[in-house]
């Protein structure tokens, strides 16, 4: 049997050919900027074959996004004042996984999923040394997955944040339910001429002027 670490040591000689003189001139002239779109493309198809249930593509995908960090880390050891490779990657999370898990690697106990997550969110806020909900949450991503973040991040810190709601969903909403509830807002937006994705980008500069409000009194 092959060595798994091997195929990894493998997958970075080989990354670093392409990269080199005398390699690849696609991949020499790539930035850190220009291959954003591919990690944002490849890690969609992932998840697509997660939702299809298909092994075959999970695993090719899974590799384009693993091919998306060694490429990167490649790049980053050319950084002239701050450079760093994929070791110094690996041993990054490592290390963050050891310390965020306390209840795993040391003697902390915990009650259940519930209260691990809320360590590990307690954990990287004061890492970070961060004292707003909103800081560390990326600003470019979707607006729904943005505002879904936003409102758990008020949550945990404990904000009172007044949300009106228009709409009330039953205590026994599902996911197909909830599912079909955003499609029928989604399909009257449309026929109203409303873009959607802007609508819900302006609630959201509203509601971090209410945590930063919250925050500052």
């Amino acid at each position: 049997m092959v060595d798994p670490a091997s195929q990894l040591q493998h997958l970075r000689e080989v990354m670093d050919r392409l990269r080199s003189p005398g390699g690849c001139p696609w991949d020499a002239e790539q930035t850190h900027e220009s291959l954003l779109k591919y990690l944002l493309e490849e890690s969609y198809e992932f998840i697509e074959a997660v939702e299809d249930g298909n092994r075959q593509e999970m695993r090719e995908e899974l590799g384009d996004v693993l091919l998306q960090v060694f490429f990167h880390a490649r790049m980053a050891e050319e950084h002239p004042s701050d450079p760093f490779n994929v070791e110094d990657v690996a041993q990054s999370v490592s290390e963050k996984l050891i310390r965020r898990h306390p209840h795993v690697f040391s003697d902390v106990k915990v009650s259940g999923s519930a209260e691990v997550l809320e360590n590990w969110e307690a954990q990287k806020a004061a890492e970070k040394g961060r004292t707003s909900a909103v800081e560390g949450v990326p600003l470019s991503q979707p607006a729904l997955a943005l505002a879904t973040k936003l409102i758990y991040r008020a949550q945990k810190y404990g904000h009172k944040i007044a949300i009106e709601h228009p709409i009330k969903l039953p205590d026994n909403t599902n996911e197909e339910e909830l599912g079909q509830v955003l499609i029928g807002i989604l399909d009257q937006a449309l026929a109203l001429n409303l873009d959607p994705e802007s609508a819900l980008r302006s609630a959201i500069k509203a509601y971090i002027g209410e945590i930063k409000k919250y925050e500052s009194d």
